[in-house]
């Protein structure tokens, strides 16, 4: 799509339906075209700014709907053009109708995310606070929406912009000294350019590595529910949910394929997922359903491991699967109703282990209580900044690359012009999530995921 900014766009930023639904329209001729549609005590030329105006929205004589207008005058508005909402009822018949007289006047129906595209290009949000208006929009869940809410509030660009300053005083300290190469001058301290180098480097790996968590809480925190046939797996699933999901069986190999359930603890969505039973078989069914508990075991932040009986050893109950450093694992003991052992005579195990009974509940909340401290929000709703954003994590990736090699260029003695050509990579990373480096490409890329209307 080749967006024409000049154009004075409009679409309906609410859905339809409800009892009010209201349709944007932005661009320098907004005013005028809603002036030749509205009939109220005064024309929306002559009202003061920030202003709400009822009236009637007519196709020549004929009155479509009762409405009310609110003016925002440019640049005091989402986009920082002159902009109106107008509040109809909600029905289909009735939005379209005023849509279409619009685009009868003047305007035409914006793309996915051109408002806020528009917003961007004004200079209202950065580009990492324009992704964040679509998280924002997606929220599923309290943690999702605190890391939103602090991004789009421009937290993570204020933390980034002073890495960005930091750097580029480094540069062009360094690009002085390249001016004067023949004079053998050193217009930046190395003690303080390794102290700096260093700081950043350590903010940047701190940034990139929050997104294992931030990502988690805005998807969703993924669980494992696995162990062999018949051990309360289906059971504890339901139990979680809070209702039956999954079917429960005495007969062994009841689950074949995975099941999913979505359940919100404590703000934070979890995808719980339960699995078909893991064992050695010939059932080429059954062998489907121990692969995708395979692949679902892969793709998990937490691994709940079940087994009913205390001596048993994961490694003959996962068969071979071993749990990699960024997983959780849990060891679960159940139906401890029906057959209780001490603690003691347990084997031991590398994880913490829980016992519990998913048919009575007694020990579920020891687990609810593990899962979320493993999947910590805490931070986020503290308004810390945590990285959600893929792209964002790529672009810190790439910036941490580069000032690793400008770190040990420095600590190597490599001369000035390669250390500086790290760090201006560096920050062309950075400054590429935020937009102030960017190309249309990207733009494009990424206001094509918005919703129509915002």
């Amino acid at each position: 799509m080749i967006y024409n900014d000049s154009d004075t766009i409009v679409a309906a930023a609410t859905p339809t339906g409800g009892a009010i639904c209201i349709v944007r329209l932005s661009g320098e001729q907004a005013i005028a075209i809603c002036d030749k549609v509205f009939r109220g005590r005064r024309q929306l030329q002559d009202a003061r700014p920030a202003s709400a105006l009822y009236g009637r929205i007519v196709d020549g004589e004929e009155v479509v709907d009762d409405v009310i207008l609110t003016l925002f005058r440019a640049p005091h508005s989402y986009t920082g053009e002159d902009s109106v909402e107008i509040s109809t009822h909600g029905s289909r018949y009735v939005v379209e109708r005023v849509i279409s007289l619009l685009l009868r006047h003047g305007a035409r129906l914006a793309e996915a995310g051109e408002f806020t595209r528009r917003a961007f290009l004004a200079g209202r949000m950065d580009l990492a606070q324009a992704e964040a208006v679509a998280d924002l929009i997606a929220a599923d869940s309290h943690a999702s929406h605190a890391i939103a809410s602090t991004q789009m509030r421009g937290a993570y660009s204020v933390e980034l912009q002073s890495l960005r300053d930091k750097l580029l005083n480094i540069t062009s300290l360094l690009e002085l000294e390249l001016d004067f190469s023949e004079e053998d001058v050193e217009f930046a301290d190395r003690t303080q350019l390794l102290e700096l180098l260093e700081q950043t480097l350590a903010k940047v790996e701190h940034l990139a590595q929050s997104f294992s968590l931030g990502n988690a809480l805005k998807e969703g925190v993924q669980v494992a529910i696995v162990g062999r046939p018949n051990v309360g797996k289906s059971t504890l699933l339901n139990r979680l949910a809070g209702e039956d999901r999954a079917m429960v069986s005495d007969v062994a190999g009841t689950t074949r394929d995975t099941v999913e359930v979505t359940v919100n603890i404590g703000g934070v969505i979890y995808r719980l997922i339960d699995t078909a039973g893991l064992h050695s078989t010939a059932d080429r069914l059954e062998q489907m359903g121990i692969e995708r508990t395979t692949e679902a075991l892969r793709k998990a932040r937490i691994i709940l491991w079940l087994t009913d009986d205390e001596h048993s050893l994961m490694d003959d109950d996962l068969i071979g699967y071993a749990p990699s450093s960024t997983q959780q694992t849990y060891r679960i003991i159940t139906k401890i109703d029906l057959a209780k052992s001490a603690a003691s005579e347990m084997s031991a195990s590398p994880y913490p282990t829980i016992r519990l009974s998913a048919r009575t509940g007694e020990g579920v909340d020891t687990l609810i209580k593990a899962l979320q401290a493993t999947a910590d929000a805490t931070g986020a709703y503290n308004g810390e900044v945590i990285i959600s954003n893929r792209r964002h994590h790529t672009a810190l990736c790439q910036a941490q690359e580069a000032l690793t090699a400008a770190l040990n260029a420095l600590q190597n003695n490599i001369p000035t012009d390669l250390m500086s050509e790290d760090i201006r990579l560096a920050l062309h990373h950075l400054g590429s999530i935020t937009g102030e480096i960017s190309s249309e490409d990207i733009l494009q890329n990424i206001f094509s995921h918005f919703c129509i209307g915002k």
